[in-house]
Protein backbone atom coordinates (compact mmCIF):
# COMPACT_ATOMS: atom_id res chain seq x y z
CA UNK A 1 0.00 0.00 0.00
CA UNK A 2 1.27 3.65 -0.86
CA UNK A 3 0.15 6.57 1.31
CA UNK A 4 0.22 10.05 0.79
CA UNK A 5 2.99 10.64 3.74
CA UNK A 6 5.84 10.94 1.95
CA UNK A 7 9.21 11.69 3.09
CA UNK A 8 11.30 15.27 1.74
CA UNK A 9 9.68 17.12 -1.33
CA UNK A 10 11.16 14.73 -3.94
CA UNK A 11 9.05 11.56 -2.20
CA UNK A 12 5.95 13.93 -2.15
CA UNK A 13 6.20 15.34 -5.58
CA UNK A 14 6.55 11.98 -7.40
CA UNK A 15 3.70 10.43 -5.12
CA UNK A 16 1.73 13.38 -5.68
CA UNK A 17 2.41 12.94 -9.89
CA UNK A 18 1.65 9.32 -9.33
CA UNK A 19 -1.90 10.14 -7.58
CA UNK A 20 -2.63 12.76 -10.48
CA UNK A 21 -1.99 10.01 -12.92
CA UNK A 22 -4.45 7.73 -10.97
CA UNK A 23 -7.01 9.77 -10.68
CA UNK A 24 -7.04 10.78 -14.51
CA UNK A 25 -7.09 6.77 -15.30
CA UNK A 26 -10.27 6.71 -12.89
CA UNK A 27 -11.66 9.53 -14.78
CA UNK A 28 -10.80 8.12 -17.87
CA UNK A 29 -12.49 5.02 -16.90
CA UNK A 30 -15.60 7.05 -15.15
CA UNK A 31 -16.51 8.17 -18.78
CA UNK A 32 -16.94 4.84 -20.65
CA UNK A 33 -18.79 3.01 -17.17
CA UNK A 34 -19.16 2.98 -13.40
CA UNK A 35 -19.79 -0.83 -12.32
CA UNK A 36 -20.98 -0.43 -8.74
CA UNK A 37 -20.21 -3.54 -6.78
CA UNK A 38 -22.72 -5.09 -4.30
CA UNK A 39 -20.55 -4.85 -1.55
CA UNK A 40 -20.26 -0.48 -2.23
CA UNK A 41 -24.34 -0.69 -2.78
CA UNK A 42 -24.97 -2.26 0.38
CA UNK A 43 -22.35 -0.02 2.13
CA UNK A 44 -23.71 3.21 0.80
CA UNK A 45 -27.46 2.30 2.07
CA UNK A 46 -26.46 1.68 5.51
CA UNK A 47 -28.52 3.66 7.57
CA UNK A 48 -25.30 5.50 9.44
CA UNK A 49 -24.26 6.72 5.60
CA UNK A 50 -26.75 6.27 2.80
CA UNK A 51 -24.35 7.67 0.38
CA UNK A 52 -25.67 8.84 -2.95
CA UNK A 53 -24.43 7.19 -6.14
CA UNK A 54 -24.21 11.15 -7.21
CA UNK A 55 -21.98 12.04 -3.80
CA UNK A 56 -19.59 8.88 -5.01
CA UNK A 57 -19.82 10.12 -8.51
CA UNK A 58 -18.45 13.65 -7.21
CA UNK A 59 -16.16 12.50 -5.40
CA UNK A 60 -14.88 10.76 -8.61
CA UNK A 61 -15.12 14.01 -10.27
CA UNK A 62 -13.62 16.46 -7.53
CA UNK A 63 -11.84 14.09 -5.09
CA UNK A 64 -8.28 13.50 -4.64
CA UNK A 65 -6.53 10.26 -4.22
CA UNK A 66 -5.12 9.51 -0.81
CA UNK A 67 -3.98 5.81 -0.93
CA UNK A 68 -2.85 3.39 -3.67
CA UNK A 69 -3.29 -0.28 -3.12
CA UNK A 70 -1.07 -1.97 -5.87
CA UNK A 71 -1.03 -5.12 -4.39
CA UNK A 72 -4.39 -5.57 -2.77
CA UNK A 73 -5.50 -9.24 -3.70
CA UNK A 74 -8.59 -7.92 -4.37
CA UNK A 75 -6.61 -6.09 -7.34
CA UNK A 76 -4.83 -2.57 -7.74
CA UNK A 77 -7.49 0.10 -5.98
CA UNK A 78 -7.19 3.74 -4.16
CA UNK A 79 -8.80 5.24 -1.94
CA UNK A 80 -10.23 9.10 -3.00
CA UNK A 81 -11.35 11.50 -0.59
CA UNK A 82 -14.42 13.94 -1.45
CA UNK A 83 -16.92 15.78 -0.56
CA UNK A 84 -20.65 14.89 -0.59
CA UNK A 85 -24.16 16.83 0.19
CA UNK A 86 -23.89 19.27 3.12
CA UNK A 87 -19.50 19.26 2.27
CA UNK A 88 -19.47 16.01 3.88
CA UNK A 89 -16.87 13.73 3.97
CA UNK A 90 -16.61 10.67 1.47
CA UNK A 91 -13.81 8.17 1.16
CA UNK A 92 -14.46 5.82 -1.67
CA UNK A 93 -12.11 3.02 -2.68
CA UNK A 94 -12.65 2.43 -6.55
CA UNK A 95 -10.59 0.26 -9.23
CA UNK A 96 -9.94 1.54 -12.71
CA UNK A 97 -9.69 -1.09 -15.34
CA UNK A 98 -9.84 -0.67 -18.89
CA UNK A 99 -13.27 0.15 -19.63
CA UNK A 100 -14.85 0.55 -16.65
CA UNK A 101 -14.00 1.85 -13.36
CA UNK A 102 -15.26 -0.25 -10.34
CA UNK A 103 -16.64 1.18 -6.82
CA UNK A 104 -15.57 -1.03 -4.36
CA UNK A 105 -17.17 0.79 -1.53
CA UNK A 106 -17.83 4.59 0.20
CA UNK A 107 -17.94 5.35 3.36
CA UNK A 108 -18.23 8.39 5.71
CA UNK A 109 -14.52 7.93 7.40
CA UNK A 110 -14.54 7.72 11.22
CA UNK A 111 -12.31 10.65 12.90
CA UNK A 112 -11.49 8.79 15.43
CA UNK A 113 -9.21 6.40 12.95
CA UNK A 114 -7.99 9.60 10.85
CA UNK A 115 -6.05 12.60 10.39
CA UNK A 116 -7.86 15.39 11.37
CA UNK A 117 -7.64 15.98 7.20
CA UNK A 118 -9.06 12.78 6.98
CA UNK A 119 -6.16 11.75 4.46
CA UNK A 120 -3.92 9.42 6.64
CA UNK A 121 -4.94 6.64 9.14
CA UNK A 122 -3.75 6.66 12.53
Amino acid sequence: MVILNGIGNAGENNKKERFEVILDEIRVAARQQVLWTAHAIEQMAAPDRMVLRSEVMRVIWEGEVIEERPDDPRGHNCLLLGYGDGRRPIHVVCSPKNDYLAVITAYLPNPSLWSPDLKRRL
